[in-house]
C-alpha cells in the first residue's frame, strides 16, 4: 500500500524527528493549546492552562512516535488522566473534555495538513498517502483518549471525596464571581466561616516541563494540603479552606481572629518545591475575594520573577512591580531612563542597587540602611555617594520613580 511505501515512512520520520526537536515541539504545543483554549474559554485560568499543556506535551511524544511504527494503540498518559481529573474536580461537565480533544484533533489536523502541503516537492500520491496516514492515526488516538479519559473523569466525579471537593469548588467559584450566595448557609457546606478574617494563599509546585510529578498527582496534591495546614496553624486560628486549581496548585484561605494583629511569620513552614503566594488580610466576603485576588497577583509575579526570589512572596512587598510590570515594556523604560548606568548586570551595580533601595525604604537613613543591609554606615554612605555619580545628580532631585524602578529590579530583575 502507498501509505506504508518506504517514501511515505521516511518522510513521516523526518517529520517526527523535526517535530520533537524541544523548540519546535515546544512551539506545536503551544500553537495547538491556543486553538483549543480560544474556542474553550474555561480554560484560560492559569492552572487550567498548565495542565493542559502538560498533557498536550504528553499526548505529542506518544502519537509522534507511534507515526513511525505499525503499532495501533496510544496509551493515555498520566499527564492526560491528571488534565481529566482537574476538569472533574472544577465541577465542570464531561461536555468540556469531549471538546477539548474534539478540537485538538481539529487543530492537529490542520496543523499536519498545512506542513504536508507547505512542501512543494513532495509528489501528489506521496502528499495523500501521508495525509491518509496521519488522519487515520489522529483518529485512532482520540478514539482511545476520550473513551479511556471519561472513564477517569467519571470515577473521579462518582467518588464520595471528589464530589465534596466539587460542592465546594464550586461554592468558592460563585464566592469569587460575586455571586448571589447565603453566606452562613454556604459557611456551612464549606466548613469554613466567612464572616471572619481571610488570608488568601496561592501554592503551587515548582514546573518541570515534559515531567509527571516525582510522586504523582495525588501526592503533589497532599503535599500542597499539608503544607497549607502547617500554615494555618503557624498564621492563624487553624481553620483553613483549600480547593485544587490544578494538578500542582491549590487555592487556600487561612481563618485570623478578629482581635489579633495581622500574622507575621519570619521562617513559613515551605519548604522545595513548593512555592507560596500571599494576598493581604482581609474580613468577610469581600476580604475572601480580594485576598485571594492579591494572591493571584503575587504568583504572577513569581512566575516572570528572578529565580531566587524567597519561596513564600508576600503582596506588599510586590504591589509596586506587579502593577509597574503589566506593561514589560514600559517598565523597562522607566528601569533604564532612572537607573541608567546603574542598571548594568554587574555585581558592583548589583550591590550600589542594594544599597540605595534600602536606603530610600530607610526614608535616607544611612544609619537605618547599614542595619537592613548588615553593614557600616559609612559603607552606605560611599556607596550612595558612588549611585549618585552615576546617576548623574543628587538623589534629592529625584522622585517617587526612581524607588519604583528599584522595586522592580528587585523582583524582575535587570
Amino acid at each position: 500500500m502507498a501509505e506504508t511505501s518506504p517514501v511515505v515512512r521516511q518522510w513521516i520520520a523526518d517529520f517526527v524527528a523535526e517535530t520533537l526537536r524541544t523548540e519546535t515541539l515546544e512551539q506545536v504545543i503551544t500553537q495547538l493549546d491556543n486553538v483549543i483554549i480560544a474556542r474553550i474559554p474555561e480554560l484560560r485560568d492559569r492552572d487550567m492552562r498548565r495542565d493542559l499543556a502538560a498533557s498536550t506535551r504528553a499526548h505529542a511524544f506518544e502519537v509522534l512516535s507511534g507515526l513511525t511504527q505499525d503499532r495501533f494503540d496510544y496509551p493515555v498518559p498520566e499527564q492526560a488522566h491528571a488534565f481529566a481529573r482537574t476538569i472533574a474536580r472544577r465541577g465542570h461537565d464531561v461536555r468540556l473534555l469531549l471538546r477539548v480533544y474534539h478540537v485538538g484533533q481539529e487543530a492537529l489536523l490542520d496543523y499536519m495538513t498545512d506542513v504536508v502541503l507547505g512542501q512543494e516537492q513532495l509528489p501528489q500520491d506521496i502528499e495523500r498517502a501521508v495525509l491518509l496516514r496521519l488522519f487515520d492515526r489522529s483518529t485512532r488516538w482520540i478514539s482511545t483518549s476520550v473513551e479511556t479519559l471519561t472513564d477517569t473523569y467519571m470515577q473521579e466525579r462518582e467518588s464520595g471525596l471528589r464530589a465534596a471537593l466539587n460542592q465546594r469548588a464550586e461554592i468558592v467559584r460563585a464566592l469569587l464571581d460575586v455571586g448571589d450566595l447565603d453566606v452562613e448557609l454556604a459557611s456551612a457546606r464549606l466548613g469554613y466561616r466567612l464572616a471572619q478574617r481571610h488570608l488568601a494563599l496561592v501554592l503551587w509546585t515548582e514546573e518541570r516541563p515534559g515531567l509527571a510529578p516525582p510522586d504523582g498527582v495525588d501526592d503533589v496534591a497532599g503535599l500542597l494540603d499539608r503544607v497549607a495546614t502547617r500554615c494555618a496553624l503557624a498564621l492563624g486560628n487553624g481553620s483553613v479552606l483549600a480547593v485544587p486549581s490544578g494538578a500542582s496548585a491549590l487555592w487556600a484561605w487561612i481563618g485570623l481572629d478578629d482581635d489579633l494583629p495581622d500574622p507575621v511569620l519570619a521562617d513559613w513552614p515551605v519548604d522545595a518545591p513548593v512555592r507560596v503566594a500571599v494576598g493581604m488580610p482581609a474580613a468577610n466576603v469581600t476580604g475572601f475575594r480580594g485576598s485571594h485576588r492579591e494572591a493571584i497577583a503575587a504568583r504572577q509575579v513569581a512566575e516572570r520573577a528572578r529565580p531566587d526570589l524567597p519561596r513564600v512572596l508576600h503582596y506588599p512587598e510586590i504591589e509596586v512591580a506587579y502593577l509597574a510590570g503589566t506593561d514589560e515594556a514600559a517598565m523597562r523604560a522607566l528601569i533604564e531612563r532612572e537607573l541608567g548606568a546603574l542598571a548594568a548586570p554587574d555585581a558592583h551595580s548589583a550591590r550600589l542597587r542594594e544599597t540605595l533601595h534600602a536606603y530610600l525604604r530607610a526614608r535616607r537613613s544611612p544609619d537605618a540602611a547599614a542595619k537592613m543591609l548588615g553593614v557600616h554606615k559609612n559603607t552606605v554612605r560611599y556607596r550612595i555617594q558612588r549611585t549618585e555619580e552615576l546617576l548623574g545628580r543628587s538623589l534629592d532631585q529625584r522622585g517617587p520613580r526612581l524607588e519604583i524602578a528599584l522595586d522592580c529590579v528587585a523582583v524582575y530583575g535587570v
